[in-house]
């Protein structure tokens, strides 16, 4: 699975993490603010509360437990040249791994939903798959040879899996 979201909703349905790509870092992970070190930790007891109306973290923030500085979410933002790699890298390390051990001609990329705005993971589709399905219900557009479903997701999923059940019944 690669992807732009940080919110560790594959991990979340079931995913294996070491089996996930998570191109632009997740929330479910901090870094020291000033890059005390490259340390990385889960933020697996962190919950900042959010004042409503003034749309400002209430109560204590998160601290980098090696300087004791703020800590900031391991979340690559525009702009970000604070944002520490070294565990989307080892994610990427893992993921090249598996990609070189298929087969030639043997990744099909079923894309869902990845807009043009930030097209990290339409290049990366582009760029490694033999085969695309590109399922988007407003920017479907897909380079020659690839297959274009201008639908949502669920929808398109629902779909395909009916298509795929009815091909083993032939």
């Amino acid at each position: 699975m690669f992807t732009s979201n940080v919110d560790g909703q594959f991990q979340q349905a079931g995913w294996d993490s070491d089996r996930i790509v998570e191109c632009h870092g997740s929330i479910h992970f901090l870094q020291c603010l000033v890059r005390c070190s490259d340390a990385i930790w889960p933020a697996d007891d962190v919950t900042v509360e959010v004042d409503a109306e003034t749309c400002r973290a209430k109560g204590e923030l998160p601290t980098c437990p090696g300087c004791g500085l703020l800590a900031r979410p391991n979340v690559l933002m525009f702009g970000d040249a604070g944002w520490l790699p070294g565990r989307t890298d080892d994610q990427e390390r893992r993921y090249a791994a598996w990609r070189n051990g298929l087969p030639r001609e043997a990744l099909t990329a079923v894309e869902l939903g990845a807009g043009t705005a930030i097209a990290t993971v339409r290049r990366e589709c582009e760029r490694r798959a033999d085969r695309l399905v590109r399922i988007n219900p407003r920017d479907a557009a897909v380079p020659a040879g690839g297959v274009a479903l201008k639908c949502g997701a669920l929808d398109a999923l629902d779909r395909l899996d009916a298509a795929l059940r009815e091909l083993e019944r032939v």
